[in-house]
Formats: structure tokens, C-alpha cells, sequence
């Protein structure tokens, strides 16, 4: 049996084809201002400090945040509070029913406006940094806040939020003394600071 071999100027003309499709650009991702992005709540996280006594320090955080961000740039995020931990038992139970309520109020909420085109050139692995203004909801309160977030774009649909320095919440501008002083009552304490430092890192997908 006879194997034909493209000889002379076919033989060249299938070096070349095979050269191009090996040269061939990698197709590009599509911009992040496409679409609408869900966060995805395994990899989600939102952190706090808490200060008793003075000097005692705590970590505390919310493991079920959801949301979106939509094309236009509107932007929401809520954390179901029943997810605190505190990493004491009795302590999660008072955070659920009587500092929070979640029975009444069972989520914060997070919302802002974010500029689309401001990530629009962001490739696969970078990052930026950019101002972060919105609004904080608990329990039918709000306050501003005002922050910096790193944004990295981790794959062509999928990007991660990350707080750059903490953000302070204050527990009166949010009507919560009245709850900070039940929870320090009961618990004894000579005091509870009215602030906490404030971090997250939210992935969201496409």
C-alpha cells in the first residue's frame, strides 16, 4: 500500500497552515461589564473585631452573603444574620435573637453603584483598586459607607472583592446601643466598644 506525502509546494503550504492554527491568539475574555454577577456564598465572607473589657478582642464573622451586580452597575449584597459566629454558642444565640433580631429582621443590607466601564480593561489575573460609596441596612437603619475595594479578575467569569483597609461601623449610627448594652449586661462586662473594624472578601460569578 502506497502512503502519499504532499511533496514540493504542498508540503509547504501544510507547514504553514499548521504553524498558523498553532500561532493562533487565544480568544479574549469578554468584558466584565457583560452580564449579571452572583456571589457565590462558599467563598464569600464578611469579618468583624469585637472589643470587651477594654482590651479583650474577638473575631466574628457572616458566612451567608448573597447577592448581584447588574450591568448597569447596581450593585447589593446581604448577609443573613442568623450565619453570625462568634465562635461561643451562647453567645451566637444572644447575637441572633436579641442584638440583631433576626426573627423581625433577618438580613442586612449592603448596596452601591459601581462605574462598569472602571473594570472594562481588567484581564485575566489582574487586579485594581477602586473607591467603593454605598449603604449599609440593619434592622431598618442605615449608614454610609465610604471604603476601597481590590477587584482581581480571577477567570473570564469570575472576579473577587476584596476590602483594602477595614471599615468601622458604629453601633449608634445603626440604633444598636440599646442592643450592645443587653448583650454587655448580660454577659457582665464592664464594657463593649460601640465599633468594629469591618472586612470581606466576596467572589462573585458571571
Amino acid at each position: 500500500m502506497t502512503t502519499f506525502r504532499p511533496t514540493g509546494l504542498a508540503a509547504i503550504a501544510a507547514a504553514v497552515l499548521s504553524l498558523a492554527a498553532c500561532q493562533q491568539a487565544p480568544a479574549e475574555a469578554p468584558p466584565l461589564a457583560e452580564g449579571t454577577w452572583t456571589v457565590d456564598s462558599e467563598d464569600s465572607r464578611l469579618s468583624y473585631v469585637t472589643v470587651k473589657s477594654g482590651e479583650i478582642a474577638e473575631n466574628n464573622s457572616f458566612s451567608g452573603l448573597s447577592g448581584t451586580v447588574a450591568p448597569d452597575g447596581a450593585a447589593t449584597v446581604e448577609i443573613d444574620l442568623a450565619t453570625v459566629s462568634t465562635g461561643v454558642d451562647i453567645r451566637n444565640e444572644r447575637m441572633r435573637e436579641i442584638f440583631f433580631d433576626v426573627a423581625e429582621f433577618p438580613t442586612a443590607t449592603i448596596t452601591a453603584e459601581v462605574d462598569p466601564a472602571a473594570f472594562e480593561a481588567l484581564d485575566i489575573g489582574e487586579s485594581t483598586t477602586q473607591a467603593l460609596k454605598g449603604t449599609l441596612s440593619v434592622k431598618g437603619a442605615e449608614t454610609a459607607l465610604d471604603t476601597e475595594v481590590d477587584v482581581t479578575r480571577i477567570s473570564d467569569d469570575r472576579v473577587l472583592v476584596v476590602s483594602k483597609d477595614p471599615v468601622i461601623v458604629y453601633a449608634d449610627a445603626l440604633d444598636l446601643t440599646e442592643g450592645l448594652s443587653q448583650l454587655q449586661e448580660l454577659a457582665g462586662l464592664p464594657s463593649i466598644t460601640p465599633a468594629v473594624p469591618v472586612t470581606f472578601s466576596i467572589a462573585f460569578e458571571r
